[in-house]
């Protein structure tokens, strides 16, 4: 008999399994064959301590440390350029908001060589923003389960899930797994999995972005500049293995699904992007598109239940999986373990599933 049942392979589950590891029986159950292939593969993971609700600011102030230390750290620099080329007030509102400091047009340009002083009226920066290494993140979280006596298994669907007396069953293409805590980690299908659970659904909505590769513009060397966005986030660029990732930063809402881009969409946040440079957008190397999951209020939500006391959840990262996976992951296994918690009161109660009690 498992302590634990992960279901879930991305950034969420990981993380929590790894918390939980060193103090009980952990399996965790990935559909697909890969690790973090849907939302956590697809992420141009930020770190910024600033983005998001209070509670998420909250958890990612709680994760810094540990985005430091952990595998002798996942972090490095990158800073964010805000760009308003016809937005004033939302403008003003991202520079008070997210702490930015005005730069001139020239001292923008020194930072991206390629930017439009004909089309962009003002611009600043913000040097506190870090890129995070996802991929080392993640095999760190699958590493710490399997050296703490866990198990990781991927390509096994939750094809069935049943609640007996005392435990959990659950159905896979690899096999039958019974448990005594069914943590529900699975991103995009977290509604779903309860559903299939016999749990009610907590009414999470699942949105697309659409994202593009791009060529570094004009030849350049462009491992220095900074992630670039508009007021209000309507778009943005960032830098990603010597080539630009660019997308609209739209939220279509979506069905769980393996997602794909809307072209479309993606044409108009590559064109809101191409009104800020000097360097016209050729034909993308590659296009993909990820699933953004929010609760209803935005929060994240971790926590038991509250009709069953033997099911878990921890869902709801939206944009903030990564950055808030350290100290999430810890909270989360605080509440399993009914330990004492970093977090303050009215945070713990902003991430609680009873709030949609």
């Amino acid at each position: 008999m498992i302590d634990a049942l992960i279901i879930g392979g991305g950034i969420a589950g990981l993380s929590l399994g790894a918390r939980l590891a060193p103090h009980m029986s952990v399996l965790l159950l990935e559909e697909e064959p890969a690790l973090g292939y849907h939302a956590s593969g697809r992420s141009a993971a930020m770190f910024e301590e600033t983005y998001g609700l209070p509670s998420t600011i909250a958890l990612n102030r709680a994760s810094k440390a540990d985005h430091d230390t952990l595998d002798g750290g996942v972090l490095s620099p990158r800073g964010l350029m805000l760009l308003d080329s016809g937005d004033p007030e939302r403008y003003e509102a991202d520079l008070v908001t997210m702490a930015m400091t005005p730069l001139t047009l020239a001292e923008a340009q020194a930072m991206v060589p390629v930017l439009n002083t004909d089309t962009v009226r003002r611009a600043a920066h913000h040097g506190e923003a870090w890129d995070i290494d996802t991929d080392r993140l993640l095999q760190h979280f699958a590493r710490t389960i399997r050296q703490n006596g866990g198990t990781v298994l991927p390509g096994a669907k939750a094809i069935s899930i049943h609640r007996l007396a005392a435990h959990w069953l659950i159905n896979t293409p690899k096999g039958n797994f019974e448990g005594r805590l069914l943590c529900n980690a699975a991103g995009a299908w977290v509604d779903e999995i309860a559903r299939t659970a016999g749990i009610a659904p907590l009414g999470f909505t699942p949105l697309r972005r659409s994202m593009a590769r791009i060529a570094a513009p004009g030849g350049h060397d462009i491992a220095t500049w900074p992630m670039m966005f508009g007021p209000g986030e309507t778009w943005y660029a960032k830098p990603d293995a010597g080539a630009l990732i660019v997308s609209p930063a739209e939220e279509a809402p979506s069905e769980p699904t393996d997602a794909w881009p809307d072209d479309m969409t993606l044409a108009e946040g590559l064109a809101r992007y191409e009104h800020n440079v000097t360097e016209a957008v050729t034909r993308p190397i590659a296009t993909w598109a990820g699933l953004r999951t929010f609760s209803p209020d935005r929060n994240l939500v971790i926590g038991f239940d509250t009709a069953d006391p033997t099911f878990f959840w921890h869902a709801g990262q939206g944009g903030y999986g990564f950055q808030t996976a350290p100290a999430a992951s810890r909270f989360a296994a605080d509440v399993i373990l009914g330990r004492a918690s970093e977090l303050d009161a009215e945070t713990q109660a902003q991430l609680a599933p009873d709030r949609f009690s």
